[in-house]
């Protein structure tokens, strides 16, 4: 079992093929990548969201609290998370759910020091994440 399929839990079986499962993974980098102030606006959207807490765990470097599937919804908004869905014919449940998996994963793999970078390659950063994420 690789470390994504560990990531991602219980929702492997959820997920009918391979495509789905790496659909998921290119969501998630792509919604740190594509979000508006990259990562740090990322992180201060959640913050802002109520999860103070769990962000400044997964940037810090002990352990990441975890985030519900629900708690993920809100911070990203229900009509992004179904909009996802309806790309990869995915419920929008599983899509909030693997990127409650996901997220804190990425995240923490994106600011190793313990805070975020300024000035990150971030579509570099994204990459090397995706790949040891897969190995």
């Amino acid at each position: 079992m690789s470390f994504f399929d560990q990531v991602l839990g219980g929702l492997v079986g959820k997920l009918g093929s391979p495509e789905q499962k790496g659909s998921l993974l290119d969501l998630a980098v792509n919604v740190v990548k594509d979000h508006p102030g990259g990562l740090s606006g990322m992180v201060q959207q959640f913050q802002a969201s109520g999860l103070a807490d769990q962000v400044k765990s997964w940037v810090g470097t002990g352990q990441n609290q975890t985030v519900t599937a629900d708690q993920v919804g809100n911070a990203l908004g229900s009509q992004n998370i179904q909009k996802f869905g309806q790309k990869l014919g995915i419920s929008p449940q599983i899509v909030s759910a693997g990127l409650a998996a996901l997220l804190p994963v990425i995240i923490d793999h994106l600011t190793p020091k313990g805070q975020v970078e300024p000035g990150i390659d971030l579509q570099a950063a994204l990459k090397t994440v995706r790949t040891k994420l897969t190995a």
